[in-house]
């Protein structure tokens, strides 16, 4: 019997762990148009920097035949490289060893890139594509899943965590995912749910498939459990790439400066008409996003969800930015709930990471409705309310319009803490419209007016001249500056780059209680 030599076993150990569940699997991974993971983590990362970790780890189970089936890597691949030039830390689910199943020696794995992504400041980017827990380990995979789930949440805000869902991801395994930063789904391979279509219709007859119940359009557009849905497995690496270009490694940097050719003063006269003078005429602000961001570039967050609240990240004379703006092509612009969770979301996020916030304000107030209200519509706009006065990055504020009530002032406005704020001379800054306010404010003299129809309209327009404009605000020092849009621009990126060694801390606490 001839003996191998470590050179040998390790070129065998290595040739196994690369070859995952077998050709046969890896053939119908690609059969159902999804690339492996090795594959998906060569395309993420830079050529050639790809490390790999513990890469001969196998199961422990001795539990229904589970010993006789030892697959180097146990089912998933865990690393690190570069993405840009820049270190991240990476972990592939690989559906091809036991359907991606998570064991304790799996999450172990996962576990060790965690913290070190943690030590070292880097961020987490998790490729999912897994079956769940794996039954045969019982109680030790739950386990596994609540330690993943601990150092989600003790790295949350301190590295960025992504998560891309690449394939099927339910149950337990969902929770992961939600706690990070940014999920990314696949139309038709991927789909997210607690429980599956077998249990709905169990327990409540209802037949659907996986795709109804939980794919990339549903949580792209209905929940907004996700915020980038995309075409295939490529566009959906592409897209993390380009997401990390806009976002620093860790809490304790700024996030990477992009030089530009866009001059930074330059002024644009197609946003002198961009603002309807008609105050009901609807317009859309990523037009005006367009052209006051460096190159016209603005990569848009969420776009399919509660699409009345426009985020996203772009760069202003090179410098990552955050943008929050309402839409005024949808909805009017009005808050609700879904639009306040999504700004919320995104300015924290923000927040975290040092990236400064320019708020566009275009809104004449919050969604009147039974539905809003018994959905909590007061404590989710607290929650957009809660974020930006919490935040001590720097903040721009911008009316390009309305400015109504209570929106008003959760819009990041002076009152809580934006630093700088601007207004277009178009502004309307007031408790209500001016036709409502009108119907309050003189409801006994229109009803005695001998022709109420021409007594209100006299009194609209009075009311408009006094404040429905931004100069009311601008005495009383709430508005740093009005200015002419063709001025946008410059403006801004003058604001930013006077706010750039900002220095601000909250109240010295363990956290606040944000209305959950």
């Amino acid at each position: 019997m001839t003996t191998k030599s470590n050179a040998e076993r390790l070129q065998e150990l290595n040739e196994a762990a690369e070859l995952g569940g077998g050709q046969a699997r890896i053939d119908r991974q690609h059969d159902a148009g999804k690339l492996t993971a090795r594959e998906r983590i060569d395309l993420l990362l830079d050529a050639g920097t790809f490390v790999e970790l513990d890469k001969f780890v196998t199961n422990r189970c001795n539990d229904f035949g589970m010993a006789d089936q030892k697959i180097p890597g146990d089912g998933v691949v865990t690393g690190y490289g570069k993405v840009d030039g820049r270190l991240v830390y990476v972990f592939a689910q690989d559906f091809t060893v036991f359907g991606g199943s998570l064991s304790g020696a799996y999450a172990e794995k996962i576990c060790k890139v965690m913290d070190m992504a943690t030590k070292c400041g880097a961020p987490v980017i998790g490729l999912n594509d897994s079956g769940g827990a794996r039954i045969q380990e019982g109680v030790a995979s739950l386990a596994g899943y609540a330690d993943i789930f601990y150092r989600n949440v003790r790295a949350s805000g301190v590295v960025p965590q992504i998560s891309a869902i690449m394939g099927p991801c339910a149950g337990g395994a969902v929770y992961s995912p939600a706690i990070t930063d940014f999920i990314f789904m696949v139309q038709d391979t991927s789909y997210m749910f607690i429980t599956g279509p077998e249990v709905v219709k169990t327990v409540t007859s209802q037949e659907v498939t996986k795709q109804e119940l939980g794919g990339a359009h549903v949580h792209s557009e209905t929940s907004g459990v996700s915020h980038f849905e995309t075409q295939t497995e490529e566009e959906c690496i592409a897209k993390i790439r380009e997401l990390l270009s806009f976002i620093p490694s860790n809490n304790a940097e700024d996030p990477p400066f992009v030089p530009t050719d866009d001059a930074f003063d330059r002024r644009d006269g197609a946003l002198d008409t961009l603002v309807p003078e008609n105050p009901s005429k609807p317009y859309d602000i990523k037009e005006l996003i367009g052209h006051v961001v460096d190159d016209g570039y603005f990569f848009e967050v969420q776009e399919a969800f509660a699409r009345n609240m426009v985020v996203g990240f772009a760069r202003m004379g090179g410098r990552s930015v955050g943008i929050v703006a309402n839409q005024p092509a949808h909805l009017a612009g009005c808050l609700d709930i879904n639009a306040s969770l999504k700004g919320a979301r995104f300015v924290r996020f923000c927040d975290a990471f040092n990236i400064p916030i320019v708020t566009l304000v275009d809104v004449p107030g919050f969604l009147p409705g039974v539905d809003q209200e018994y959905g909590g519509i007061i404590k989710h706009g607290a929650k957009l309310l809660f974020a930006y006065a919490e935040a001590t990055v720097p903040k721009v504020t911008l009316i390009t319009r309305k400015a109504y009530g209570g929106a008003y002032d959760v819009m990041s406005s002076k009152h809580i803490g934006a630093d700088i704020n601007f207004a277009y001379p178009t502004g309307e800054i007031a408790v209500m419209g001016p036709d409502g306010a009108v119907n309050i404010i003189f409801r006994k003299e229109l009803a005695e007016a001998d022709d109420p129809v021409a007594r209100k309209d006299e009194l609209v327009a009075e009311y408009r001249e006094t404040f429905a404009n931004p100069f009311k605000a601008a005495e009383l020092g709430y508005i740093d500056e009005i200015i002419f849009p063709r001025d946008t621009r410059p403006r801004l990126i003058q604001a930013l780059e006077m706010l750039e060694n900002k220095r601000a801390e909250n109240l010295p606490r363990k956290h606040g209680n944000i209305p959950l």
